[in-house]
């Protein structure tokens, strides 16, 4: 199990809109690159990519929930 951390503070967004489906929800696998989540800054919205191919264990936090440096959004397992 390994983790995926934010690289900077924002606002964490599980979903492309509000009325949009999550990018991911627990057990999905992804691709390297792949968006799995939004952190808006000063209304900037920065995707985070996976780095790698991967499943999604757990997920963390919720929409609109605040986030720090460091701070672990999801669990990860091999693909």
């Amino acid at each position: 199990m390994s983790t995926v951390d934010a690289q900077m503070p924002g606002v964490f967004y599980r979903r492309p809109s509000p009325d949009a489906d999550p990018f991911i929800e627990p057990g999905s696998v992804v691709q390297a690159g792949q968006t799995i989540g939004l952190i808006e800054v000063m209304k900037t919205f920065n995707e985070v990519k996976a780095e790698r191919d991967c499943r999604v264990g757990r997920i963390l936090l919720d929409d609109g929930d605040e986030v720090d440096v460091g701070q672990t959004m999801f669990e990860v397992d091999e693909a």
